[in-house]
């Protein structure tokens, strides 16, 4: 495996991002670390990647002729990454109730993308947005709901127990304004209005897919729900940007 730094000078900001970290993934590497800047010439996006060395060259020449790509530069990493966080547990060893009601269908779920996906996370998180899209992209209409639902619940789960499992167990209410905020609030823009968590920047919907934030429904109910939750929680999308609404707004029952 190496550590490879790419400088990538594009004249348009917009999908940039998403474009080439699809790029990276689709060659095997693992993104650890973005940066975006402006510069004379318009963006420079400076990507830390990690993967097998037999597939650099193909990552160059896919990115060298990439359409958003005017010019780039590779080199070696400048510096070590630092040490990841715990990784997120095998699908094997999460407890049933913590994946909720997408229980029964994850034999349908695309089980090695997954868990191939969860350990990227892992390191990259909270930077993870492009990582999902990425996901949806890649996946089957049919397949994406249920598999993105699977891996919010998954990442849920696990930061519940990085961040927050010293705590005792809280009312529903109390886990939402403890737990559920906070942790949100490092992927978005996240709002309590009485038991409803509200999100106004939400990336994760489908334009004209109605209610398809499916990974932030997921999260919530892996932070929430489970052993260490409430019981039988379900989070519900009542309103999302997809549908044309101006919020994404999730309740939740039990």
């Amino acid at each position: 495996m190496v550590d490879v730094e790419f400088r990538v000078v594009s004249d348009r900001r917009e999908g940039l991002l998403l474009a080439l970290g699809q790029t990276v993934i689709a060659n095997g590497f693992t993104l650890l670390r973005q940066r975006m800047a402006g510069c004379a010439e318009g963006v420079l996006l400076t990507l830390l990647v990690r993967g097998p060395e037999a597939n650099l060259l193909m990552l160059e020449e896919r990115l060298g002729t990439h359409h958003l790509v005017k010019s780039f530069e590779s080199g070696p990493a400048a510096e070590a990454e630092a040490a990841a966080p715990p990784p997120l547990q095998p699908a094997a060893s999460v407890p049933a109730d913590a994946a909720g009601a997408a229980t029964p269908a994850e034999p349908s779920i695309a089980t090695r993308r997954v868990e191939t996906l969860l350990p990227q996370i892992a390191r990259s998180y909270p930077n993870i947005n492009i990582l999902v899209q990425a996901l949806r992209t890649e996946l089957p209409p049919a397949q994406r709901e249920p598999t993105l639902t699977h891996v919010g619940q998954r990442v849920g789960t696990w930061v519940y127990k990085r961040d927050f499992a010293l705590g005792g167990r809280l009312s529903l209410h109390d886990a939402l304004r403890r737990i559920a905020v906070p942790a949100v609030r490092q992927l978005v823009h996240a709002e309590l209005e009485g038991d409803a968590l509200v999100v106004d920047n939400s990336p994760f919907f489908q334009a004209g897919q109605g209610a398809s934030c499916h990974f932030l429904r997921g999260m919530l109910e892996g932070l929430l729900g489970g052993p260490h939750g409430t019981d039988g929680l379900v989070a519900i999308e009542r309103e999302c940007r997809g549908a044309g609404a101006g919020v994404c707004r999730f309740e939740f029952e039990h």
